[in-house]
């Protein structure tokens, strides 16, 4: 396994990263959930990213008894909060009480008394960024979270929150976790280079496209059985990605990667890990057997040459701008 520093900070992550949005508490019981963290765990991972949200919290539940026992100080623990947890009014978005109130509820559930990175899982339009800045920082102040990032927030939203931490000397976000793949590139223009000015690593999702970029979703083809495409909540954000200009050209990729004794998948991943700025990937298993050939990524050399041949297969139908895309709006 390879280490990264998440952008300027000290604090250090596994370049693969294993999330439970889909699988934990849904896809996958406990048993099997477990399994797959021991084997993420075998193979040098120690980073593990989840959300209040997930199955309902259901996913952090799983992930905390999956990861029972083992020694805290050598795991990365990333969660979130916005989205709704429940009935009430307060129980959404970024205000003091819905994010005081879901750290303590997330540190129950994982049973563990503080989170390595706890993540705004959106911007709240609602609520007084300064309001969201102190609420991080008092988690910080009083050891429940070590460090805050943000997810899929805008330059400006991210500018926004910095403006205010410093003027205000709070503590300041050392990541974000953007959707990132070969397909879809949209942060490239604004969001990567400002982050990387700033110190603020990217701990990128769907670096697969939903698994798409494995090659085994084909043209005029029904999705194979128990895959992502054919679960309810799983088909909706890969509705984008299923188009047959997409996996014509997402098969232009498997020549490529064959040529380099790999699977599609493997050099995908690695495409992702090769640029700047990216500290970490998210992938998820749903057998422990997927989480062993994403980690052969990390082995995965790619010369400019072979990034040129990747641009070329893919020019078309590359998502640069998010209004080309027929991908939901609401992303994890």
């Amino acid at each position: 396994m390879e280490y990264s520093r998440l952008g300027s900070s000290g604090f250090k992550i596994s370049k693969i990263i294993y999330g439970n949005w889909l699988t934990h508490g849904s896809q996958i019981e406990q048993d099997i959930a477990t399994s797959c963290v021991k084997q993420a765990l075998d193979l040098g991972i120690t980073s593990f990213d989840t959300a209040d949200v997930y199955a309902l919290t259901k996913a952090e539940e799983v992930l905390g008894m999956a990861l029972k026992g083992m020694r805290r100080e050598n795991l990365e623990i990333f969660t979130k909060v916005f989205w709704p947890t429940g009935s009430g009014a307060n129980d959404r978005g970024l205000s003091r009480k819905h994010i005081i109130e879901s750290c303590n509820s997330s540190l129950r559930r994982l049973g563990i008394d503080y989170l390595d990175l706890y993540q705004a899982h959106r911007y709240d339009y609602e609520t007084p960024i300064e309001e969201t800045v102190e609420a991080f920082d008092h988690l910080i102040r009083t050891g429940k979270v070590l460090y805050i990032g943000v997810s899929e927030w805008r330059v400006e939203e991210i500018a926004g929150f910095l403006a205010v931490a410093d003027s205000k000397l709070k503590t300041r976000i050392i990541s974000n976790q953007p959707q990132y793949s070969i397909l879809w590139r949209v942060i490239e223009k604004e969001v990567l280079p400002y982050c990387i000015a700033e110190g603020i690593g990217q701990i990128v999702w769907s670096p697969l496209a939903q698994g798409v970029l494995t090659g085994k979703y084909k043209v005029d083809q029904a999705p194979p059985a128990n895959s992502r495409a054919t679960d309810p909540m799983g088909s909706n954000f890969l509705s984008g990605f299923l188009r047959n200009e997409v996996l014509e050209a997402v098969a232009k990729l498997e020549p490529i990667a064959k040529d380099l004794n790999v699977t599609t998948a493997q050099m995908s991943l690695a495409w992702v890990l090769n640029h700047e700025g990216i500290s970490g990937a998210i992938v998820g298993a749903t057998k422990p057997a997927q989480l062993v050939e994403n980690v052969k990524a990390l082995e995965v050399k790619l010369t400019d040459e072979i990034l040129d041949k990747i641009d070329k297969a893919v020019e078309d139908v590359v998502v640069s701008d998010p209004s080309r895309t027929q991908s939901p709006k609401v992303r994890p």
